[in-house]
């Protein structure tokens, strides 16, 4: 292990004898408590240890940069093919070949220069109020943007990458002009102006402040299953509907990783990926995440599987970097904030 990042690993409290052994050091953006049963199953299984140090996406990636060729880092885990784009564009991580990754990921989940790989997907449909909406209202995205949903419309604020990413998909299928006609529509729609997260837009579509909403489906997933019984109430009220069955399809991301440039165990952070894209952990990232497996064959868990199948966009997800300067750009002319 390099000096400076055996140092850096003490000043995290972590042991001589740990830095010592075989391991992985994983910069997360994914909640520990979420994908902890993925590390103890990966530690069981091979004997490395995993240290994880967690924090925002973004700030990871900002600390990656100021750490440079000092980062004790090894693994970026992280959400949202455009946040690992940016990872990429930055210089911050180093493409890698793998038969296994290959096998057992679709090429659209990856980067095209192996440079990260998605290992969980996420759709981005509509949600709708049981009570107020018929599902036979309901079409495309682009519809979204009709007159008729004036004022019913709640989603979060444009800052969000998972709207960039939304925002950037529609550019490279559809073009500029059209987005850009889009969500000009959708914001004349907004029955408020956009707060809170994914979860919050859920939850005033149950309470009434607004007809529709486009979330992640974990988010829903998480009421569903959340010890709060007011969350359990307000995910009853909100259905899923999928936009786009009869063209594209559902939008979808993901979450996933790259091996860091300047890794110092890249042979144990490659068998870390290559371990979270097996079945065992695929199961593991549907049961516990709520998140569809991107392995085939792998079962949702029983909460995203009531919500029906789905076809999916096939674009590939690496483009999502390419064309999110745009969708920011485009965001702020059409007044999302």
């Amino acid at each position: 292990m390099k000096t400076t990042a055996l140092a850096v690993l003490l000043a995290l409290g972590l042991s001589p004898a740990l830095a010592a052994a075989a391991e992985v050091n994983v910069y997360s953006a994914r909640q520990e408590v979420l994908i902890r049963p993925l590390l103890d199953a990966f530690e069981a299984e091979t004997g490395i240890t995993v240290n994880i140090v967690s924090g925002k996406a973004d700030a990871l990636i900002s600390r990656l940069r100021h750490e440079g060729r000092n980062t004790p880092a090894d693994v970026l885990l992280t959400t949202d093919a455009g946040r690992l784009a940016r990872a990429k564009g930055l210089g911050l991580l180093e493409p890698v070949r793998s038969a296994v990754l290959d096998a057992a990921i679709p090429a659209q989940y990856r980067d095209p220069d192996g440079a990260w790989f998605g290992l969980s997907m996420r759709a981005r449909p509509i949600m709708y109020a049981k009570d107020r909406v018929r599902s036979a209202e309901l079409s495309t995205y682009a519809a979204l943007a009709d007159p008729k949903w004036r004022g019913r419309i709640c989603v979060r604020s444009s800052n969000s990458i998972y709207n960039q990413s939304m925002l950037a998909a529609m550019i490279a299928e559809t073009g500029a002009a059209a987005t850009e006609a889009w969500a000009k529509g959708l914001v004349a729609n907004f029955g408020r102006p956009p707060q809170g997260g994914d979860r919050d837009q859920i939850r005033a579509v149950a309470a009434g402040e607004c007809d529709l909403a486009l979330a992640n489906t974990y988010y829903l997933a998480r009421l569903v299953t959340s010890s709060k019984a007011s969350d359990r109430e307000a995910a009853s009220k909100v259905a899923v509907f999928w936009p786009n069955q009869d063209g594209r399809g559902a939008h979808v991301n993901i979450s996933g990783a790259g091996v860091v440039r300047d890794a110092g165990n890249r042979a144990e952070a490659i068998r870390f990926i290559e371990f979270l894209a097996g079945p065992e952990a695929q199961k593991l990232y549907a049961e516990v995440v709520q998140e569809y497996p991107v392995r085939a064959g792998v079962p949702w868990s029983p909460v995203v599987a009531a919500w029906g199948r789905f076809k999916a966009d096939d674009l590939n997800l690496s483009l999502l970097g390419e064309y999110n300067a745009a969708a920011v750009r485009l965001a702020d002319r059409v007044g999302w904030r």
